[in-house]
């Protein structure tokens, strides 16, 4: 299985922001765009509209569980970041893949 390498620096998320392309779902919205360091990295990032403290743990690990089973697919070097929506918290990481692998297909990421 390939290593899960994430995203650190606010300035890489804003370049996903701001540079990448996106798709928008009720459950996720995914950000991705090309980057120089030859690896596929993701970021999660959760809006305390979401919910309290435990409700977003809850959204990034179901997340982080969805997008670890599609990171062998990844093909090229991306930088992907994942925005947590209300929906999110009452799905299953699996429910989430689904999403996530569509969105991934339609910005190019996976083949």
């Amino acid at each position: 299985m390939a290593e899960l390498i994430t995203l650190n620096q606010n300035i890489e998320f804003r370049h996903a922001y701001n540079r990448g392309k996106s798709k928008a779902d009720p459950a996720l919205i995914t950000y991705a765009v090309k980057n120089r360091a030859g690896v596929c990295r993701y970021g999660i990032t959760v809006s305390k509209k979401t919910g309290c403290a435990v409700e977003r743990n809850r959204c990034r690990r179901i997340i982080r569980a969805a997008y670890a089973s599609l990171v062998g697919e990844c093909t090229g070097a991306w930088d992907i970041v994942f925005v947590a929506r209300f929906k999110t918290k009452s799905l299953k990481s699996t429910d989430i893949e689904q999403v996530m692998r569509r969105q991934l297909k339609e910005l190019g990421v996976i083949g």
